[in-house]
């Protein structure tokens, strides 16, 4: 089902065969290096575990261009238990969080992450009633914080040591794109 289409860029929810599409991505060194660690590829067991055996509340989709599979991304309301860790545990808002990677490199560099930024972040305002988005890229992917950076969100705190990466945790930054305070706010 698709979620959203602004011109060549959309998302369409997770189906049985994309399993194929995220087990291509997902032991591609290339992608594995930004997301998931290149220690850790996906055999189609793994893409099962980690993307379809889960039943939580997280909405799981396939970013497409031109009608072509390029991406993942996942979006969920944040629990409680890390709304007390962000900080968030007196908000009254809808808080969600949002995960997403490009799995085909040919599509990096052209401007496609940060509109899939801004797109989703509308959708999860006027569909989901979203107050404020979260996310937490690791510290040193400078060209993800730069996409997310000039797609409104902004730093709030230094996650120490927070993701576990190509053996070791690595620090990254809670940023978040806040309805009420954004230069975006459609």
């Amino acid at each position: 089902m698709i979620l959203f289409q602004n011109q060549e860029l959309g998302i369409r929810t997770l189906e049985p065969a994309d399993a194929v599409l995220l087990e291509k991505w997902l032991t591609n060194p290339v992608v594995l290096e930004y997301y998931e660690g290149r220690d850790r590829p996906h055999d189609q067991a793994l893409v099962h575990r980690h993307f379809y055996d889960e039943m939580d509340a997280t909405t799981r989709c396939v970013i497409l261009y031109d009608s072509i599979a390029i991406g993942y991304i996942q979006f969920y309301e944040i629990d409680e238990d890390e709304k007390e860790e962000y900080g968030y545990g007196d908000s009254n808002g809808k808080i969600f969080g949002m995960d997403q990677f490009i799995g085909e490199p040919a599509y990096w560099n052209r401007g496609i992450g940060s509109r899939l930024i801004k797109d989703t972040v509308q959708y999860l305002i006027h569909h989901h009633g979203a107050t404020i988005i979260v996310m937490d890229p690791q510290a040193w992917n400078a060209r993800a914080i730069r996409v997310y950076e000039k797609s409104g969100f902004v730093k709030i705190k230094l996650l120490p040591k927070h993701e576990l990466h190509e053996g070791e945790y690595r620090d990254c930054w809670l940023i978040e794109y806040n309805v009420n305070g954004s230069e975006y706010n459609n």
